[in-house]
């Protein structure tokens, strides 16, 4: 059992902190949101309550990129930090009314200490890992700004003037131009950066011999999973990913079908239904191709049949990593 729990609410510019010894907060201060405040804050701390590294618990709201600064600084001071989802603290805190910043930090602190025998210590992913991911990032957000010029020029021919069209065209196609050579150069530097990482390198290559997954599905399943460290198996990826089936029903008044939750990483989601509808629908021949068309026609849906493609997809690049070697089509399990 921790001493100390210290929540935070966590936003772009400052941190709101909360102090909890027992059942009670002891005291409320608020920061910018810079690493050297944060990390001179929480040592002055640990000196004031006498207390060590071990005996200290920082449970905060997961808010992407703004919980960098206390990442860094717990890693510096050896703090056990705990990101929760901000949809399990909202959940947890029952009826509300009203709301700001210092009350957000009790309640999280509150949260931290009431569970905090089921705390999950976060640690930065590794630095090849971290620069993946924003990568990865830059070149979707530059993908869905290409995509939206190209709209513009596709579908506004008809409704203007041709003068006006193609001054307008002229200006989007220079700026796709740019868009395009930043594509191709952040391209060059994700394939750089794994053919220097034997890990990366390893498991693009294993995730490639899976039939249907592609270069980009392999990278953002090394991003998404911490290259196979944050899941142990395929189902809790499914989970994750919004792959896996959930029951719905509650006594006589509530009886719906199986469904996938809506609390998924859409993202990976989405590269894997591309996937999926690939090896299902659009290649001639193949195991996955044969197993759609065969559930179809006992009167499936085609969509619980794709789903059930896409996690069949997961199994296999889990059992990829797992074993260490390519996926193998006509694989015979030989006992000794």
């Amino acid at each position: 059992m921790k001493k100390i729990v210290i929540g935070v609410d966590v936003s772009k510019e400052k941190l709101d902190l909360c102090l909890q010894l027992g059942e009670k907060p002891t005291k409320d201060w608020e920061l910018p949101n810079a690493t050297p405040a944060i990390k001179s804050s929480l040592k002055e701390i640990l000196k004031e309550n006498n207390y060590g590294p071990s005996e200290v618990l920082v449970c905060a709201e997961h808010t992407g990129q703004y919980t960098y600064p206390l990442c860094c600084a717990c890693e510096e001071l050896s703090l056990h930090l705990w990101l929760e989802s901000p949809a399990q603290l909202k959940q947890s805190s029952g009826v509300v009314r009203g709301k700001n910043d210092r009350m957000d930090a009790r309640k999280i602190a509150a949260y931290g200490y009431r569970f905090q025998d089921k705390a999950m210590e976060f640690s930065l992913p590794e630095k090849n890992i971290a620069t993946l991911k924003q990568l990865i990032s830059e070149r979707d957000m530059y993908i869905a700004d290409k995509a939206k010029y190209q709209g513009q020029i596709t579908d506004q021919k008809r409704f203007m003037s041709p003068l006006d069209y193609k001054r307008k065209s002229a200006r989007l196609k220079k700026l796709m131009a740019g868009l395009e050579e930043s594509i191709i150069t952040i391209e060059q530097e994700i394939q750089e950066l794994i053919d220097n990482d034997e890990t990366l390198s390893n498991q693009h290559k294993l995730l490639c011999s899976v039939d249907g997954i592609g270069d980009r599905t392999a990278i953002k399943m090394i991003v998404a999973t911490n290259a196979f460290r944050d899941f142990d198996d395929a189902r809790k990826f499914s989970c994750h990913a919004g792959v896996a089936p959930f029951q719905y029903t509650s006594g006589s008044s509530i009886r719906s079908r199986n469904r996938v939750s809506h609390r998924a990483d859409k993202s990976i989601k989405t590269l894997l239904h591309l996937a999926a509808l690939v090896v299902a629908t659009r290649k001639k021949d193949g195991e996955l191709r044969e197993y759609y068309l065969r559930k179809v026609d006992e009167g499936k849906n085609k969509m619980l049949v794709l789903n059930a493609v896409r996690a069949k997809l997961i199994a296999r690049m889990f059992a990829v990593i797992k074993n260490n070697r390519p996926y193998e089509k006509n694989y015979a399990f030989v006992l000794a």
